[in-house]
């Protein structure tokens, strides 16, 4: 997915919002804007959101000298998610079909993102999200090629996304690889992050190598672009993800809420949707499930 014009004044709030965050003073938040401003004219036309956002967070954490300026909310987003995870799991035994209620759960989770939105309340949050029915619904699709593999790749999103990632990957009845950010990137999960989720215990954590709010093809390490090629079922979580990877020829499902306008036309459903998309998604956007 290419960066759309909506995508820039959204880079400039989150300098600001970021800047703040980190305490940075003035001067450095005014050269953070001069230094990614600077990089603005020779961007190609093929540039992601996810990969103008890695420049953006890398200039802010040079000038800030903290490579992890979102470690502290990365934490209490985790622990607020595991207060609720019995919850959530009980929820799942009690349904008519586990398999689809963990999938909800989980893209329930995808609100959880300092990216978009300066405030996160777990709580609510979850229960707006979880009276919402996926807009476009692939979930028999996804159902039926689950049968089909002996193992998932899911790709993780953000911290405290990854306690709901663990209710998923407790219901897939398949062995899951689960992949981090090599390196921290706004509130995206590194290790650390899953292995506090739990996910450690469900699933093996690896790295795709990628140092950027999303996973691109030219920043993830060649060892795991080869995983992926090799992969028989990818579920993917989150815009970034989504932003990163639309265009490649892979098994993926995209697990996710569209939470800008961007994305939302990039995909065709009004802003706020949550998506279950299938490999074959460009061929049938207007499906509703």
């Amino acid at each position: 997915m290419r960066a759309a014009l909506e995508c820039f004044p959204c880079y400039y709030s989150q300098i600001l919002k970021t800047a703040r965050m980190m305490s940075l003073t003035e001067e450095q938040t005014r050269e953070a804007i001069a230094r990614f401003s600077g990089l603005l004219p020779g961007l190609p036309d093929s540039a992601t959101p996810a990969g103008i956002g890695r420049e953006l967070y890398l200039i802010l954490s040079e000038l800030s000298g903290d490579p992890d300026p979102y470690r502290g909310i990365k934490a209490h987003c985790t622990r607020l998610a595991l207060d609720m995870y019995p919850k959530m799991k009980e929820r799942v035994r009690s349904s008519r079909d586990p398999l689809k209620e963990a999938l909800r759960i989980a893209v329930a989770g995808n609100f959880i993102d300092f990216g978009t939105s300066e405030q996160v309340n777990l709580k609510a949050g979850l229960e707006e999200v979880l009276d919402q029915e996926f807009f476009i619904d692939h979930y028999e699709e996804l159902r039926d090629h689950l049968d089909k593999v002996d193992e998932v790749l899911m790709l993780g999103d953000n911290a405290g996304e990854t306690v709901f990632d663990r209710v998923l990957i407790e219901e897939l009845g398949k062995p899951v690889r689960y992949v981090v950010r090599e390196a921290p990137m706004i509130n995206d999960a590194v290790r650390e992050d899953a292995v506090m989720a739990g996910i450690d215990r469900v699933a093996e954590v690896i790295s795709s190598g990628c140092v950027a709010p999303g996973t691109i093809r030219r920043f993830c390490s060649a060892e795991f672009w080869q995983t992926m090629q090799d992969a028989q079922l990818i579920i993917s979580k989150g815009q970034g993800n989504f932003e990163g990877l639309s265009d490649e020829s892979l098994p993926i499902f995209f697990l996710l809420k569209a939470k800008c306008v961007a994305v939302a036309r990039e995909i065709g459903v009004p802003m706020g949707s949550l998506l279950l998309l299938s490999p074959r998604r460009k061929s049938c956007t207007a499906d509703s499930g």
